[in-house]
C-alpha cells in the first residue's frame, strides 16, 4: 500500500483576475471558503490570475480595484486597469495568495511596479506568476522579440530573465515558474533545464489542466469525465512534472484546473463533477501534485464555479465531502482499489499511520433512468471497540443540478448548503455493524460514501 503526504491547504480556488474584486462582493464567498477551512484546519488557498492578468495594467493612482468596460456581463474585458486597492482586497483573504501578473504585454517596469505594491500591501502573498499560459501569446504579443518566432525556448529565455528581475527588485525568492497547459512541449519539465540561472529566484513551478474542452462548441462528457480508470489515466502526465519541480527543490501546484476550459460547459455544474473533483485532486496527489486551484471564471458566466451570485454549484458538494474526508487529522492518502473499475477506495490516515476514514466512491454513471445499480464493499481489520459510522454524498443522478436560488437536489449527510452557503437540514449519520472486524457497505451508481473507522 502506497501512502503520500496530503497538504492542508490540498484544495484551493483560482480566481480570474479580472473577476476577483467581484467574488470580494458576492456575499457567499466568505462563507464558501470558511467552510473549507473549518473542515481541514487550514484556509483555502487562492490564485488570482488567468486569461485576463495578460491583459491588465497596474495604475498605482487607480482608486478601483479593477477598471474596466465589458458590452456583455458574460464576457471578459479585453483590457483593463487596477490599482493598490486590489491588493488590499487580495490582503482580505484568510488564507495565502497567489498573485498573477502581465508578461504578454511586455512590461517589465509596470509589471514590477505591481510586484512591490502586492508584497508591500500583502501579508498572505505567497507566489507571483508572470503570465499566465505563454504558449498561447499571439505572434503580434509584445512580449514576442522582434523578428524571431515563440517557442518554449524563447519563453524560457523571457521567464529566466523576468523571474530573476522579480528577485532582484523584491528581494525574495517568489516567483512561480511555467504555468503551462500544454505538457510536456510547454511543461516544468522541459522548462527547468532551460532557466538555470533563475531557479534560485523560482519559489514554485505550476500547471493548468483541464481534462475536457468546452471552447469553440466542443462537446463534454459526464460519464467520461467522472470516470475512474479515465482519471487515473488523464493524471499519470501529472508524475513527469511534480518530479522535476521536486527534483529542482520547488514545489509543484496546479494553479489553474477544473473540469473543461472556455467555462466549463453542460458537464461542470453537475453532481457528476462533484465526484470526479474528488477522485482527481487525491490521484493529482498520488502523482506528485501539492495542491490545486479549481478555477472560478466570469461570475455570469461559469458553469465550473463553486458559488456564484445566489447559488453554491454541485462541485463545491464535492469540494466539501473531500475535506471532510481528510479532515483536520488527515495526514495522507492511499488508494486501496486496484484502479480497474468503476468503484473507488481511499484510506485517510493520521500522522502516526492509524486509518481514520474510507472514503469510497462509486463512479458507475447514473442519468436518473432505468435501475440504479450499487456495489457492495467489505472492510476489514476494524477494531470492534469502535463505533463505526458513515455519511453519504448523494443526489437523484450524476446530471443532478443545484437551481438557481432553489433547493439543492445533491445532500451530503442528508443536508443541503443554502446560496448563502450555509447548511441546511437535519444530518444524516448512518451506523455500520461491524462483525468480527469487519463490515460491508452499499455504495449506489453515481454517490459516495465517507466511513469513520475511528472517532
Amino acid at each position: 500500500m502506497y501512502y503520500i503526504y496530503v497538504d492542508p491547504a490540498l484544495l484551493g480556488v483560482s480566481l480570474e483576475f479580472f473577476a476577483f474584486p467581484g467574488y470580494t462582493q458576492l456575499s457567499n464567498t466568505v462563507q464558501c471558503l470558511a467552510n473549507i477551512q473549518s473542515l481541514r484546519g487550514t484556509p483555502p488557498p487562492v490564485r488570482i490570475g488567468g486569461t485576463t492578468q495578460d491583459r491588465a495594467t497596474y495604475n498605482a493612482s487607480e482608486p478601483l480595484p479593477a477598471r474596466f468596460t465589458v458590452s456583455d456581463p458574460t464576457q471578459a474585458p479585453t483590457t483593463l486597469t487596477y490599482g493598490p486597492s486590489f491588493f488590499t482586497l487580495a490582503s482580505q483573504l484568510p488564507g495565502n495568495v497567489t498573485i498573477g501578473l502581465n508578461r504578454q504585454l511586455n512590461n517589465e517596469a509596470n509589471t514590477l511596479s505591481a510586484a512591490q505594491q502586492a508584497v508591500s500591501a500583502m501579508p498572505n502573498l505567497f507566489a507571483i506568476e508572470l503570465g499566465n499560459e505563454p504558449e498561447f501569446y499571439a505572434s503580434g504579443s509584445p512580449i514576442i522579440p522582434a523578428g524571431q518566432s515563440w517557442s518554449p525556448t524563447t519563453d524560457a529565455a523571457s521567464q529566466q530573465k523576468w523571474h530573476q528581475d522579480l528577485r532582484n527588485t523584491i528581494g525574495k525568492s517568489i516567483g512561480q515558474g511555467a504555468v503551462y497547459l500544454q505538457p510536456p512541449t510547454w511543461g516544468t519539465a522541459e522548462l527547468i533545464p532551460k532557466i538555470p540561472n533563475a531557479i534560485s529566484s523560482i519559489f514554485s513551478f505550476s500547471g493548468h489542466s483541464y481534462p475536457q474542452s468546452a471552447c469553440g462548441g466542443a462537446s463534454t462528457n459526464l460519464q467520461t469525465l467522472q470516470s475512474h480508470t479515465g482519471i487515473i489515466s488523464y493524471t499519470s502526465q501529472y508524475k513527469v512534472e511534480a518530479t522535476a519541480a521536486h527534483n529542482a527543490g520547488k514545489h509543484y501546484f496546479l494553479a489553474e484546473t477544473n473540469s473543461a476550459t472556455c467555462g466549463g460547459g453542460g458537464i461542470s455544474p453537475t453532481f457528476g463533477a462533484a465526484l470526479w473533483i474528488m477522485d482527481y485532486s487525491l490521484q493529482a496527489v498520488l502523482n506528485g501534485v501539492e495542491r490545486l486551484y479549481f478555477h472560478q471564471g466570469t461570475i455570469a458566466n461559469c458553469a465550473y464555479c463553486w458559488w456564484g451570485q445566489n447559488i453554491v454549484d454541485g462541485p463545491y458538494y464535492g469540494a466539501a465531502f473531500l475535506s471532510q474526508a481528510i479532515g483536520t487529522d488527515g495526514h495522507s492518502v492511499a488508494m486501496l482499489d486496484s484502479g480497474t473499475d468503476s468503484t473507488v477506495i481511499y484510506g485517510i490516515f493520521s500522522s502516526s499511520g492509524l486509518p481514520l476514514r474510507v472514503l469510497i466512491i462509486n463512479t458507475a454513471f447514473f442519468n436518473g433512468t432505468g435501475t440504479r445499480s450499487s456495489v457492495t464493499v467489505p472492510l476489514t481489520n476494524i477494531q470492534n471497540t469502535i463505533p463505526v459510522t458513515a455519511q453519504r454524498l448523494t443526489a437523484p443522478a450524476a446530471t443532478s443540478v443545484v437551481p438557481t436560488g432553489g433547493t439543492s437536489p445533491i445532500t451530503l449527510a442528508g443536508r443541503t448548503f443554502t446560496p448563502a452557503c450555509t447548511s441546511s437540514g437535519t444530518q444524516v449519520v448512518e451506523n455500520v455493524s461491524v462483525i468480527s472486524g469487519s463490515a460491508n457497505v452499499t455504495v449506489a451508481a453515481s454517490e459516495a460514501l465517507l466511513v469513520f473507522i475511528r472517532p
